[in-house]
């Protein structure tokens, strides 16, 4: 029994023996360098093991190997033996392994690793990080696009570890996170000596379509269009250019996103603190059309001072166009202020002020009755338009078409852009409207009863026998004459009594040359005989009949 026990004891021993001398395949052990011949170093593993590694596997890349006989050294071991009966060894492995346990760590505890760019890939390029290859991305180079990577090679500098995956041997690195945590850092330390308010010198970096970005020692601002000139700014290039030190007016600061608003009109005079003094209201000026718009038009007066011309404004008699067919950019045009507010910073400005009203020329030049000709520019329901001196029409309304025919026939007879003639009737220069008659013409009415005046006597004839009166005519003017007005006498006033070609004696009681009638009666000038009779030969108070007066009067007569 106790010989076994002895024999069991011995092979724990041995044993416990190989498994101390024997070092385990995969791991990294220490070893010696005891020769260095053919570009290779001889290594004295322990466990009467040796190995060799290359050279240049003990070198940083773009780095000459340091390395002498004597010098310990950590290697990986592949295999216990090869087929050269030596240790299969690497340097490599073993630096990487080292590697990946100090990667790990920084990359858990989010601190920088410093390492060298080496090489080029597709995509970005590689970094030794101290026996770990590293994947850096084009975009993470540098905060900037990076055309030339060359003077960055071989530089040993601090990355950040974005991502790592051991089993996959993946790591990617970002040297843009350092430099904009340390322009983070410059930015905050810059902003924290910036005041609003402060006007600070900077240099011009960028220019974009609404602004330039200006670098004020280290932290960019923004220069918007609209704060580099009171006037109208199109492009930013027309006041600053690339390279270029301006001084800026810092307008705001936010403390948040680090973002600094920068102002260059806010250091020169607000021309709006002078508007009201140099354009008062009524005044004319000539400016220049900047921006034309479907409202209507901006003008400049003077450098930052710009009033809008509404379309309402624009011309007395185009009103439905848009402001671009009446005025072009740059074109310069007399305008009138019309209304300014300074707290809006509006100044609203009348271009058809400027010249005078067509209608007010219109109703000066062509008094009512004035006879013109035009172009029928227009046919409605209601009429025609007849185009007018000034650019303005005129309106002939159906009832004024003719005094024959009834509107609607009327207009029959005309066609667009016939050249009429028409006599004015009435201008309303307020409302822009001028009222025309075609059939004001027709004179015909005036030169027959030229010589006709209310309370003449003129002899008619007979044309029709109606029951409400009969009609008469007077050198071609018809007129009617009512039932009442037939006779004194109630009796008498029967139009059966009259026959058609009956000659009759009348007193007229009214001339219309509006209407073209005349107002005509029997018994007006049957009482007017009588007064003229009773003045002649007597008096009612002389004691003489009516009919004594009446025969008097008609002895007389003959």
């Amino acid at each position: 029994m106790a010989k076994n026990a002895s024999m069991e004891d011995f092979e724990a021993l041995l044993n416990e023996s190989f498994e101390i001398e024997t070092p385990e395949e995969g791991s990294v052990v220490k070893g010696k360098v005891i020769a260095i011949e053919a570009g290779q170093a001889i290594i004295d593993v322990g466990y009467k093991m040796e190995g060799r590694v290359d050279l240049k596997e003990f070198a940083n890349p773009g780095e000459a190997p340091e390395i002498q006989v004597g010098d310990e050294v950590e290697v990986y071991l592949d295999r216990v033996e090869n087929a050269r009966g030596e240790a299969s060894i690497s340097r490599d492995k073993a630096r990487r392994e080292a590697a990946w346990d100090r990667l790990e760590k920084a990359y858990a505890d989010e601190n920088r690793v410093e390492g060298a760019i080496f090489g080029r890939v597709k995509g970005g390029f590689t970094v030794d990080l101290g026996g770990a290859v590293a994947f850096l991305p084009g975009s993470q180079v540098d905060v900037r696009p990076v055309r030339d990577a060359g003077p960055l090679m071989g530089l040993k500098q601090p990355f950040q570890i974005l991502k790592m995956d051991r089993r996959r041997g993946n790591i990617v690195v970002s040297r843009r996170a350092i430099l904009e945590e340390s322009r983070a850092e410059q930015r905050a330390e810059v902003i924290a000596g910036l005041t609003e308010g402060q006007a600070i010198d900077g240099v011009v970096k960028n220019i974009t379509e609404y602004g330039a970005f200006v670098d004020l020692g280290g932290v960019d601002g923004l220069l918007h269009v609209t704060d580099m000139a009171w006037r109208r700014v199109n492009h930013p290039s027309e006041v600053v250019q690339i390279g270029e030190t301006i001084k800026v007016q810092v307008i705001k600061i936010n403390k948040e996103t680090h973002r600094i608003s920068l102002g260059l009109k806010q250091l020169q005079d607000d021309p709006w603190d002078t508007v009201e003094a140099k354009f008062p209201l009524g005044s004319v000026h000539t400016g220049r059309v900047t921006n034309i718009t479907d409202y209507g038009a901006f003008v400049e007066l003077e450098p930052g001072i710009e009033g809008l011309v509404h379309v309402s404004e624009m011309s007395w008699t185009k009103k439905n166009v848009h402001p671009g067919k009446i005025v072009s950019t740059s074109q310069e045009v007399e305008v009138m202020v019309l209304e300014i507010d300074s707290a809006k910073r509006r100044v609203s400005l009348g271009l058809k002020q400027t010249m005078r009203n067509p209608w007010e020329v219109f109703a000066e030049t062509h008094p009512e009755g004035t006879m013109v000709e035009g172009e029928v520019k227009n046919m409605t329901e209601f009429g025609l338009f007849i185009g007018l001196p000034g650019d303005i029409d005129g309106m002939v309304h159906l009832s004024d078409l003719s005094w024959d025919q009834r509107g609607e026939d009327a207009m029959a007879n005309f066609r667009k852009g016939d050249v009429v003639k028409a006599v004015v009737l009435e201008t309303d220069v307020e409302k822009e409207r001028i009222s025309l008659s075609i059939k004001a013409l027709d004179d015909s009415f005036t030169e027959a009863v030229g010589g006709v005046k209310r309370g003449s006597i003129i002899t008619v004839a007979v044309t029709a026998i109606e029951d409400g009166g009969i009609e008469v005519e007077y050198e071609g003017a018809k007129s009617f004459i009512r039932r009442s007005d037939l006779s004194r006498d109630r009796s008498e006033q029967r139009p059966e009594r009259f026959q058609v070609g009956d000659k009759i004696d009348v007193r007229v009681t009214n001339v219309d040359q509006k209407t073209r009638r005349l107002g005509l009666s029997i018994k007006a000038r049957e009482i007017a005989e009588e007064k003229e009779a009773v003045e002649q030969y007597g008096s009612s108070d002389s004691g003489a009949s009516l009919g004594d007066i009446l025969g008097a009067a008609l002895k007389g007569d003959r």
